[in-house]
């Protein structure tokens, strides 16, 4: 249940509720207004997004700056992405300027973002800057607003699910050192022969 609200499947949250006689301790309506968020960014539309945040919840981007430079910086990219450098040369000086100036970190994630600007969709657009421009950018964005708002509801903003596996693969790279046991495979569950560690 954790998994599916966390990553926005409503439906499936709600029917693994019913059927599994959970009492879900989320509004399933919370779970569409963060998802709505979640594809406007990934379809590159930030102001909606921007919107659609501040609708839920205007305090979430009022208390993080960290998360409205983001936002702003991923306007900034839609705007390259678009070829519309004008409107994002006005944009970076007018809005994204006065964030980098309080800042060294946000100037330097301006500064590479502007960068893309001299390679215009170019092949030769090095990795370090034209990962900004590939959809895991978005979201990565979309994340990050995700993980605020869930945090604003009180909630978890990290799957449990993931956690336990961590938790698992730590445990098992730490027992390997001091003992044989059966390992599990984190790909497909399956348990492994004894590990061939000694102690």
């Amino acid at each position: 249940m954790d998994y599916l609200v966390i990553e926005g499947y409503k439906s499936a949250a709600e029917e693994f509720a019913q059927e599994a006689s959970v009492v879900p301790e989320v509004d399933f309506e919370s779970i569409e207004s963060r998802m709505r968020v979640r594809e406007a960014l990934q379809r590159g539309d930030v102001e909606d997004a921007i919107v659609r945040v501040n609708e839920l919840n205007p305090e979430i981007l009022d208390n993080n700056r960290a998360l409205f430079f983001h936002l702003q910086q991923q306007k900034l990219i839609e705007y390259i992405r678009q070829g519309r450098v004008g409107e994002a040369l006005q944009f970076a000086q007018d809005e994204l300027a006065q964030l980098g100036e309080h800042s060294p970190e946000f100037l330097s994630e301006l500064e590479r973002t502007m960068s893309l600007l001299a390679f215009e969709h170019s092949s030769s657009t090095p990795s370090a800057i034209g990962d900004l421009l590939s959809p895991a950018q978005r979201m990565k964005t979309a994340g990050e607003v995700n993980a605020a708002i869930l945090e604003s509801l009180s909630q978890g903003k990290e799957v449990k699910l993931v956690q336990l596996v961590k938790l698992l693969s730590w445990g098992q790279e730490t027992l390997k050192e001091h003992a044989e046991f059966p390992k599990m495979s984190l790909d497909d569950g399956t348990i492994l022969g004894s590990s061939s560690s000694t102690l």
